[in-house]
């Protein structure tokens, strides 16, 4: 199968790239995930990953809720 190249997981600001990819590592870690500091993910279970991506998720629209809000304090 073709690659596509239309991936809807562009960063909208790039200079948020190694704030996403800290936040990653700390995500696993507080779900008692070990994620391998080599970035590579194909030995997590898909559940593990889902948990991660998940939990990212939940963590970055409270962040724009509370910077919405006028409540944004940084950690």
């Amino acid at each position: 199968m073709a690659q596509n190249n239309n991936s809807s997981n562009n960063l909208v600001v790039k200079q948020a790239s190694g704030a996403l990819e800290q936040m990653k590592y700390e995500v696993a870690q507080e779900l008692g995930i070990n994620f391998p500091q080599d970035g590579y993910a194909g030995n997590l279970t898909s559940y593990e990953n889902g948990s991660i991506g998940g939990y990212i998720t939940k963590r970055l629209v409270t962040l724009a809720e509370q910077q919405l809000a006028g409540q944004f304090v940084s950690r």
